[in-house]
């Protein structure tokens, strides 16, 4: 059944055939007027002279440069680019959408695609490249569109998401409880951590417990959870909390005191700035964004 929102977001049928390998916009525009959405294929979205647009994706929230990368692989992640404070009449949005069957099944599990398959997998929570890797990529990309032969159009695609996979510094945007995603981890202690926390998150969660479950001591697993998260424990617990929240800020019309509460806050005033300084609004403001941004259909 559906939630009490969560039935108003577009769920997007993108105008990609079976018969094509991707589909591509190359559009010059004045606004961004298209809804809060989902859609089952992987997108590539490039955006120019849009500073001021707000880019929201999940509980991800963000005013663009001039230059703008993201790559979403989420079938359900919702995603849109609000015009907000954007000024500009002289856009450039390129649009890549293509299906995970592009790679026809085993294909994406050959060595040789280690770093897309990886990429991709990122690409569930969404991704944002840097600027170093958004001049690396634009020829190609600014040319993807005119390209007349089908065959190497698909062997340029290819090409930029292997040179969008080298960037070492892309940033996740929504978090992992959000998007409903498990996180990968080649450590089956820093993954018994995860399982923990991720049902445990309404609970009082003590590191001494932590420890105790992976065999270490409290400050040890500071340090081992640090150097293979990148993250103190506290910030993941926090992070995990989050998501929840924003979740249920989302899907539900649940108060806010009592998502605070439901996804292990004890204290309304501290959740707010906490929820403030994370995501850049308040509780209020981002349910509030949501809501402008759903169209029934």
């Amino acid at each position: 059944m559906a939630t009490p929102d969560s039935r108003y977001i577009i769920h997007e049928i993108t105008p990609l055939s079976d018969k094509d390998c991707f589909y591509i916009a190359d559009r010059r525009k004045s606004e961004f007027t298209y809804p809060l959405h989902s859609h089952s294929e992987f997108e590539i979205n490039y955006i120019e002279n849009a500073e001021g647009v707000r880019r929201i994706v999940g509980d991800s929230v963000e005013i663009i440069g001039k230059y703008d990368l993201t790559l979403i692989a989420g079938e359900d992640l919702e995603h849109v680019w609000e015009q907000h404070q954007c000024t500009s009449k002289h856009i450039r949005e390129i649009t890549i959408q293509f299906s995970k069957d592009l790679f026809f099944g085993n294909l994406i599990h050959k060595n040789q695609f280690d770093s897309i398959r990886k990429m991709l997998s990122n690409a569930q929570k969404g991704i944002n490249f840097p600027m170093e890797t958004i001049m690396k990529i634009y020829p190609m990309l600014d040319t993807l569109s005119a390209e007349k032969s089908g065959f190497h159009a698909v062997i340029k695609l290819l090409t930029i998401l292997y040179d969008l996979s080298l960037c070492d510094n892309y940033r996740s945007l929504a978090s992992t409880s959000f998007a409903h995603i498990d996180e990968n981890s080649d450590s089956r202690r820093v993954r018994k951590i995860h399982e923990y926390i991720n049902n445990h998150y309404k609970e009082e969660i003590r590191l001494e417990n932590l420890a105790g479950i992976i065999g270490m001591t409290p400050v040890a697993l500071s340090r081992f959870f640090k150097l293979r998260s990148g993250k103190t424990v506290s910030d993941y617990i926090i992070d995990i909390r989050l998501g929840y929240a924003s979740r249920l800020l989302v899907d539900t019309s649940n108060t806010i005191a009592e998502i605070c509460y439901e996804c292990g806050f004890n204290n309304l005033s501290n959740f707010n700035r906490i929820f403030k300084k994370r995501k850049g609004c308040s509780p209020k403001e981002f349910r509030e964004n949501y809501r402008k941004m759903k169209r029934i259909i």
